[in-house]
């Protein structure tokens, strides 16, 4: 079987969380480290490609977790240092690209087995969660129209890719300057089909203080 790498992104600056959230303790643990152990202890993941702001912070992270296969800067937005990790994948070894957000700290065991498990049945995929508010599109302070949230899904990490489907991705949006919201926009664009798998709403996104604080309350349950 060949290897299911992870890019865990972890260069964001925090500045709607007011410094680097990645490194900001739950449990007397950082949020980053949450990660790191989950997919370290995960039997199908073969090497993690982590991806930081600081380069100095390599050491440090590589001696704790074996399965860090290399430590890289960040780019200037996320896509970039989604790329700059993606460059250090041997394609030759590498069937299974994920990538997860650092600030992810509770995202679970079978939740990245359905994402592999799917990954390698239809080449991608992606973990959503169904949207339960009302939705609407607004212009100008006005409201357009009222979505229908029957097919209205959030989006979680980590996203699953063939490494061929990924690098054709990533190549065109580079080629054509263009930066997505997720990885899965941009296989999108190339016309590839990204299927869902379900997410799990305690897979949350560290984004501000108050996040921390639910993370800390799932973490009581």
């Amino acid at each position: 079987m060949n290897k299911v790498s992870v890019i865990i992104v972890a260069a964001g600056e925090g500045k709607r969380f007011g410094s680097s959230k990645q490194f900001a303790l739950l449990k007397e643990k950082s949020v980053l480290d949450w990660c790191l152990e989950k997919f370290e202890g995960h039997e199908e993941i073969t090497e993690i490609i982590l991806v930081l702001d600081d380069e100095t912070l390599k050491d440090k992270y590589i001696k704790r977790y074996r399965k860090i296969a290399a430590v890289t800067k960040g780019g200037k937005r996320r896509q970039d240092s989604v790329s700059s990790g993606f460059d250090l994948i041997d394609p030759k070894k590498t069937e299974i690209v994920l990538i997860h957000d650092g600030v992810r700290p509770m995202v679970g065991e079978d939740l990245i087995k359905k994402v592999i498990e799917t990954a390698r049945k239809k080449g991608t995929a992606v973990p959503v969660i169904p949207v339960e508010d009302t939705i609407k599109l607004v212009y100008k302070q006005r409201v357009i129209r009222t979505e229908d949230r029957a097919s209205l899904f959030r989006v979680q990490t980590p996203q699953g890719f063939y490494y061929s489907i990924l690098k054709i991705a990533l190549d065109k949006a580079r080629d054509d300057n263009f930066y997505g919201t997720d990885e899965s926009s941009l296989v999108e664009r190339i016309g590839e089909g990204v299927f869902i798998v379900p997410g799990d709403r305690k897979n949350i996104k560290i984004t501000t203080p108050e996040d921390l604080r639910v993370a800390e309350a799932y973490f009581e349950d």
